[in-house]
């Protein structure tokens, strides 16, 4: 056997190892059982004491245990030490941990207490009334027992905070850490401020922010002013001595980032981004340079994750083409939201073996079902459909290369309009409530066999969607950043190399989206769809792509003329100018406003599936004959005249 293979096999091995484990362990005990362990020693320590100094301010003595306070401790203190223990580990406690502290923590504490509080009471009492025990539990005992508790606990964690926060600090001295401005004068940034300037191993040190705001200029947040507003960054930095802003990626409108990015890259600032991750005292920011996602970013998405829980939480879900940039990144959305079973359907076993490793890395209840299959094999997709029985389909899989299409036309049909066919009547036949399509905006106005194809598959959808039962979606856009085969890899691939970057046309501009906003709103749609809808995602502005070539070369760190651009021309089937809507489409706004839904043609089921069928007896013939009817079926199609130099 190779070593690749011995290699799969024990990673097979692993994982069904992995299987194996939370049957026999707890997974909470797995993954920290030290940490666990101290935790359980800790907190009976604590309640011992608080139970102790309870007695002793019974009895006026406040240290020490008189007979009768000394008989109360050692009847009742096993009994309470249980009781709070099992409070204690039905309120989830033990995950609490101590150098988080917040009011939101000292609230549980209180409700901790509390709780353990009711408890004990009513134990004493009732053991006391039927004899149980011959001695009583005073009330006042009890209620100084809670506020001790509260006291300790909440008093530990705020110690351990203030020395994480203030001692350690002054015996480590940051003279070294590089002074910074922070975008953000509101909670999230005093909060990222806070963390950034506790670590001693970012390297940074915020020592103001800056605002979208003018009326924040001059005021505080927490301990740290406010210098400026964006407007005026460079004097503030001049003034403040720092060559660092700091970002925290998404929370401001594209438009605005890129204005600071281009007055940062003008006057010598470096321009930092701080992920958009939850951060705990002691997570380590990974603080980054500026990319082109970030300069393409609008504003941040508001998912509406209650109708997107309703539809997903406890349902089986497939996705096909769940090996490629879109369908995985709709998968790992789906996760957030616990599916009870999620199918990761792709006819390229490595990307699903990767992909089904990484979900079930996140420790999820979720069940995973790898399927290896074609989506234009019917039969082998009408097995999987009978046996998983999936409630919500997201059709993600097809061939999107406009170029290989181009000249391979018969592979086009049947993989993008066929097996969209099939998956479709799959879903269909075996009830399926939803099915969502993943179309592209080069469906309108086709020039290339890949919209035409995308186009097709569109009228079958929505035609479908009139005597099914099944809610037939269909959602359209642009360009995916960061996607196989989108500029962005290729331009950083170029770069890389020395050049020359190579364009199409100076003039072509493209609608362009990140992976995590398109599967978002795929998933948004899905959610809000009634059947029969086209949703276009809110695309934002057109980018021309030689700005993106010269945004590209600057993030790299280099000037623009150091990375020749070279116009090309156009490629079969490629155009200058994305469209979202052909003309008879009416745009009608939804309650995202990143997406909006296409008052579209209707087409009828009996016509289009005629078509299909003609298409797919074509494919073992000349593509050329393939090419010229599709233009009957599709008046728009247009295909791009390359002219012959």
């Amino acid at each position: 056997m190779s070593e690749a293979n011995n290699q799969a096999a024990e990673t097979t091995e692993n994982v069904a190892l992995a299987d194996d484990l939370p049957k026999k362990i707890p997974v909470w005990w797995k993954r920290r059982p030290v940490v666990y362990f101290r935790s359980v020693v800790y907190n009976l320590a604590l309640f011992t004491v608080a139970f102790y100094f309870a007695c002793a301010f019974k009895s006026e003595n406040f240290l020490i245990l008189t007979d009768g306070s000394h008989a109360l401790f050692t009847r009742a203190i096993l009994w309470i030490l249980a009781i709070k223990m099992a409070t204690f580990y039905l309120r989830r406690s033990y995950r609490n941990l101590g150098y988080y502290a917040t009011f939101r923590e000292l609230r549980n504490i209180i409700f901790d207490a509390a709780f353990s509080f009711a408890v004990v009471v009513v134990f004493f009492a009732t053991c006391y009334k039927f004899d149980w025990f011959d001695f009583k539990m005073p009330l006042s005992v009890a209620t100084l027992d809670m506020i001790m508790t509260i006291m300790l606990r909440g008093g530990a964690r705020i110690s351990r905070r203030f020395y994480r926060e203030s001692v350690l600090p002054a015996f480590d001295p940051d003279s070294d850490d590089e002074p910074a401005l922070l975008v953000g004068a509101n909670n999230r940034g005093a909060h990222v401020a806070n963390i950034i300037n506790n670590q001693r191993s970012i390297g940074y040190r915020v020592v103001g922010f800056l605002t979208i705001h003018d009326y924040k200029v001059r005021m505080k947040v927490g301990t740290l002013p406010v210098v400026a507003d964006v407007s005026n960054l460079v004097e503030a930095c001049k003034r403040a001595n720092v060559k660092t802003i700091l970002f925290v990626a998404g929370s401001l409108p594209g438009k605005t980032f890129r204005e600071i990015f281009n007055r940062c890259d003008k006057n010598g600032l470096k321009l930092k981004v701080v992920p958009q991750v939850e951060f705990h005292p002691d997570t380590k920011i990974p603080i980054h340079d500026v990319d082109v996602n970030d300069l393409l970013k609008r504003d941040p998405i508001v998912l509406d994750t209650d109708q997107i829980e309703k539809l997903v939480t406890g349902r089986r879900v497939m996705v096909t083409g769940a090996g490629g940039s879109i369908g995985s990144e709709i998968c790992r959305q789906l996760m957030r939201f616990h599916p009870q079973e999620l199918f990761l359907l792709g006819r390229g076993e490595n990307r699903i073996f990767f992909l089904e490793r990484e979900l079930r890395a996140l420790g999820t209840d979720t069940k995973l079902t790898p399927i290896i299959a074609d989506v234009s094999n019917a039969s082998r997709i009408d097995g999987v459909f009978n046996a998983a029985k999936p409630e919500i389909v997201f059709h993600a899989a097809a061939h999107k290369h406009v170029p290989l299409m181009e000249s391979n036309i018969p592979e086009a049909i049947r993989n993008n309009i066929y097996g969209t066919k099939v998956v479709a009547d799959a879903a269909d036949r075996y009830g399926a409530e939803k099915f969502v399509m993943v179309s592209t905006d080069k469906a309108v106005n086709p020039t290339s066999v890949m919209g035409c194809s995308k186009q097709m598959a569109e009228r079958y959808v929505n035609a479908l969607a009139v005597r099914s039962k099944t809610r037939f979606i269909v959602t359209r856009f642009g360009n995916v950043l960061g996607s196989n085969g989108s500029v962005v890899p290729i331009f950083t691939k170029q770069i890389q190399n020395g050049g020359p970057i190579t364009l199409t046309d100076r003039r072509m501009t493209r609608y362009f989206m990140t992976i995590p906003e398109a599967s978002q709103l795929v998933l948004e749609a899905a959610a809000m769809g009634k059947g029969g809808e086209i949703f276009v995602l809110d695309m934002g502005e057109p980018v021309k792509i030689e700005n993106l070539a010269k945004d590209m070369i600057r993030l790299s760190g280099l000037p623009e003329y150091a990375i020749e651009i070279q116009e090309v021309g156009l490629r079969p089937g490629e155009k200058l100018y994305e469209e979202l809507y052909f003309e008879s489409e009416k745009r009608i706004e939804t309650s995202q406003k990143k997406l909006f839904a296409a008052e579209h043609r209707q087409f009828n089921l009996e016509d289009v599936q005629a078509q299909l069928d003609e298409l797919l007896a074509m494919t073992t013939g000349p593509q050329e004959a393939i090419r010229d009817r599709l233009q009957d079926f599709v008046p728009e199609y247009k295909p791009t005249i390359i002219e012959k130099k």
